[in-house]
């Protein structure tokens, strides 16, 4: 099976470089402009089964999209939960005196919202288990760069803190062959 699987295009710039977890945002005119494009590129592209995290980025994603009258909406592929840090560059949390960063996995567990370790479970189980168990050879998803990021830190093997070092620009995209547990078909 491979599932090929899609950030959300580009958002306002008022939201770049910030914790958006839940936050409902759409996207900017560059993203719907981007969306148009992966529509076009997947235009022809036949998918057993779709499914999008259920926040609005995700959803204006996949909308011109042609197999979108199909698509699952679900929580369970939304970004983290940031709690009160929803929406704020790393530099305004600092500025509020009450986090210090120390290195990544205690920053992460600092920060209000999700539990990280639950977090990351919510991935692997949707992806590594639940997935993987579907019928169908070929699978879109549409979600979140920090959802990709855990899902590459999973299947590659490494720490979180390398996989988010990874770039995944908005409306990039990757395939994940799950026989060989590959990625192939990197466009960041």
């Amino acid at each position: 099976m491979k599932i090929t699987l899609i950030r959300h295009t580009e958002v306002d710039v008022a939201y770049h470089k910030c914790y958006n977890g839940h936050i409902n945002i759409g996207l900017s005119s560059k993203g719907e402009k981007q969306a148009q494009a992966l529509a076009q590129e997947f235009k022809k592209k036949s998918f057993a089964l779709v499914y999008c995290s259920d926040l609005k980025r995700t959803r204006d994603t996949l909308s011109p999209f042609t197999q979108n009258r199909q698509a699952i909406y679900t929580q369970a592929l939304r970004e983290k939960s940031w709690g009160k840090h929803e929406g704020m560059t790393f530099d305004a949390i600092i500025q509020e005196d009450e986090i210090e960063y120390e290195n990544f996995l205690q920053w992460i567990n600092a920060l209000d919202g999700e539990d990280y370790e639950v977090y990351v479970k919510r991935i692997k189980e949707f992806f590594l288990e639940f997935l993987v168990s579907k019928k169908g050879e070929d699978i879109l998803v549409v979600t979140h760069g920090g959802v990709i990021r855990v899902l590459i830190s999973l299947v590659n093997k490494i720490s979180l803190e390398e996989a988010f070092s990874v770039d995944v620009a908005y409306g990039a995209y990757l395939i994940l062959d799950t026989n060989s547990m590959t990625f192939s078909e990197v466009k960041y």
